[in-house]
């Protein structure tokens, strides 16, 4: 059951520029701009929020199902800056050097097993030997990822494993923080999936550690729980936590935890996966464009570009599971469909779609076999769906 979040109450919120571009569907990000906190379901004051680059999605509307229990509300996510313009163009942020067979400058290649194309993580201090990143390959089943190079570690507990007791990380120059919970039975000599869980706009870690509650159908996995950085700009998200991603900063985090997780304990690199809520979706949507290739499935909720305004839609496709509220006033619908866009693009995803469970979810047709794309719009607004731990937990499951 996801908690209600505890959020920043909403200062301001402003669009400039008269709408957004079709191109990036959401607010784009000026100078001394960003997302602002979200707060637990505040109206929106301002200017109306452009739309754009909507895409369809051929499911039904309809209601809500009970199912999966309640879920808390979600916070808003504003955004300053100016507005307008197309989608920044520029490289794609790699998981490191890609080479056939071999690992790139720094990194490891791992042991057992046929790999995929291997890259070294990046980030100061990422512990573990070596902590090689694999990706999923381009096969039906994602690629054969094999054992990480904690495979047989004497490790077998964790040191941050309890709310309160985190383990921290440098990457470019900032102490970056985070858990890393095992399984009740873990043994190094087993392969174990790992499942990443951002917090929403002004959360915390500890939210997140309870948050999804992926863990209870899915216990016999690795979950890794990271602290957003607080921003210290002025404007309405001052001293609120978040993924904005600065300069990549968020997705060099997420490698040298991943490096981390990998180099100490035994990581299935086949099974990696992200889970979030509102601007932990817009992170793991970022993960979805930036890290394809090391990321098997996303599962974004309520999510948006706003993490990654440069996401082509053009890198190594990601299985996803997403959700959106019709009627969400703070992040709107059409930035979701338009972040959803990318991963159809991604995928190589025709338009059209099929009903599946649970009601009104619909899976695209014609996506790259092994990347399936479910996307649920539901009638609600800033909040995950009540199915949603269920249904993510059951999709996580299929890899």
């Amino acid at each position: 059951m996801f908690r209600h979040e505890a959020c920043a109450a909403l200062v301001a919120f402003a669009v400039l520029g008269g709408g957004c571009s079709s191109n990036n569907a959401g607010i784009a990000k000026g100078t001394g701009g960003g997302a602002g906190p979200e707060s637990g379901g505040a109206s929106s004051v301002g200017g109306t929020r452009g739309s754009g680059g909507a895409v369809g999605t051929g499911g039904a509307s309809g209601g809500q199902p009970g199912s999966g229990g309640a879920i808390g509300t979600g916070g808003r996510v504003n955004s300053g800056g100016t507005t307008g313009g197309p989608t920044a163009t520029g490289g794609r942020v790699s998981a490191g050097g890609t080479t056939s067979g071999t690992s790139s400058a720094g990194g490891q290649a791992t042991s057992g097993g046929t790999s995929g194309r291997t890259s070294a993580a990046s980030g100061a201090g990422a512990g573990g030997a070596g902590g090689v990143v694999i990706d999923g390959g381009a096969s039906s089943t994602g690629g054969v990822g094999g054992a990480s190079a904690g495979c047989g570690s004497a490790n077998t507990t964790s040191p941050c494993s309890k709310s309160g007791t985190k383990c921290s990380l440098d990457v470019s120059g900032k102490t970056r923080t985070y858990y890393v919970q095992l399984p009740a039975s873990y043994s190094s000599s087993k392969q174990y999936p790992v499942v990443f869980q951002f917090h929403p706009m002004g959360g915390s870690a500890e939210q997140a550690l309870n948050e999804y509650g992926i863990s209870k159908g899915l216990p016999d996995a690795i979950y890794v729980t990271p602290q957003g950085l607080v921003s210290a700009s002025p404007g309405s998200d001052a001293g609120t936590a978040g993924w904005p991603n600065t300069s990549g900063q968020d997705i060099a985090f997420t490698k040298a935890m991943l490096a981390d997780v990998q180099g100490k304990y035994c990581v299935d690199n086949a099974r990696i996966f992200s889970v979030g809520f509102s601007y932990g979706g817009m992170m793991s949507f970022a993960i979805g464009c930036e890290m394809g290739d090391v990321f098997r499935a996303i599962a974004p909720m309520s999510g948006a570009l706003y993490s990654d305004f440069n996401c082509k839609g053009t890198g190594h496709a990601v299985a996803m599971w997403g959700s959106h509220g019709l009627s969400d006033n703070v992040v709107a619908i059409a930035d979701g469909r338009a972040a959803l866009a990318k991963i159809l693009q991604q995928n190589h995803c025709g338009s059209s779609t099929t009903p599946v469970d649970p009601s009104p979810c619909v899976s695209y047709q014609g996506c790259d076999s092994g990347y399936p794309v479910t996307w649920c719009e539901f009638e609600g607004s800033h909040q995950p769906p009540s199915f949603g731990t269920s249904a993510i937990t059951a999709f996580f499951k299929t890899f």
